[in-house]
């Protein structure tokens, strides 16, 4: 279990993480998102002990960081992956971390074939492509076999087989009962690997909830329609509070009724209809609504959305 308690950082003038608070449990993955300059990459950075609280407490399973006996066991981090040694194979790179922990060579091999790198595991990690490093980092994240894992953009450089090897890789460490907190911007992969969110914007705390909770919660549902006279559907459909938009001569999307209500609407004029499909808000959508208020900086489309 990880634990922040008023996790607060300063630097000078600038709050980068103000009055944070939030448990992360084990046995399920839990989505770490944030604008950019959120505060994301340094509350990861407090809880690993890197950087020193201004004010509050981080915890991993009841202990700091630095109180614990062998980090690499208990912990496993991915925070920069282009972080190693350029001149050093990767299959010595993971050496050198084994040795500090009394790690077996057994073990470096049985992380380099479950990365995916063992036919380059003699190659220098200076030549490595970006998702070739990655797969190294995650291979030092993994090498003590850890409890608890904390994974800042994982998928960053990787090929869809690989997004897809980590969202696995990911699911299935949590369903072992392990602690699993990664950060992430492709919010489409969060909401396919993630089950629980913690969201902050400017530092702060803006929701603690599941994915499926955040995206109920957004009131951006709409059912997608099509019929064979969508125009006269359309008409009776029409009311306030209703809004309908069309694409194509058969289809309609409408918010503001529910596909029952829909449904009845057409069976009691006979309108023949060929599709009624609700469709929630996906969690992209949500996430944008939630964070509107806490982008640093705002593009001209996020503008008119405000």
């Amino acid at each position: 279990m990880i634990e922040a308690v008023g996790l607060t950082k300063r630097y000078g003038e600038t709050v980068a993480v103000d009055g944070l608070s939030f448990v992360v449990q084990p046995g399920v993955v839990t989505g770490f998102l944030g604008p950019n300059g959120a505060g994301k990459s340094t509350t990861m950075r407090m809880l690993l002990g890197l950087d020193r609280p201004t004010t509050g407490t981080a915890s991993i399973n009841g202990r700091p960081y630095t109180r614990l006996t062998a980090p690499l066991c208990e912990v496993g981090a991915l925070l920069e992956a282009r972080a190693i040694h350029t001149g050093r194979s990767a299959r010595n790179h993971l050496l050198a971390l084994a040795a500090t922990h009394g790690i077996g060579r057994r073990r470096v091999d049985q992380v380099l074939e479950l990365v995916g790198l063992t036919q380059v595991a003699g190659k220098r990690a200076g030549g490595f492509s970006l998702g070739m490093g990655q797969r190294l980092g995650i291979a030092s994240a993994l090498l003590g076999d850890p409890h608890t894992l904390i994974l800042d953009e994982p998928v960053n450089g990787l090929d869809p087989e690989g997004i897809l090897w980590i969202r696995t890789l990911l699911r299935s460490l949590a369903a072992e009962g392990r602690t699993v907190f990664v950060s992430s911007h492709l919010m489409s992969e969060m909401s396919m690997t993630a089950t629980h969110l913690i969201v902050v914007g400017q530092g702060r705390l803006i929701a603690d909830c599941s994915v499926a909770e955040l995206t109920n919660a957004s009131g951006r549902s709409v059912v997608r329609v099509r019929a064979e006279e969508a125009p006269r559907l359309r008409d009776l459909l029409a009311a306030d509070g209703v809004s309908i938009t069309s694409t194509e001569r058969d289809l309609l999307t409408v918010s503001g009724l529910s596909s029952t209500e829909i449904g009845k609407v057409a069976a009691e004029a006979r309108v023949a209809l060929i599709e009624l499909t609700p469709q929630q808000a996906s969690l992209e959508e949500a996430f944008m609504e939630l964070t509107r208020d806490a982008v640093e900086f705002g593009t001209p489309m996020q503008a008119a959305r405000l």
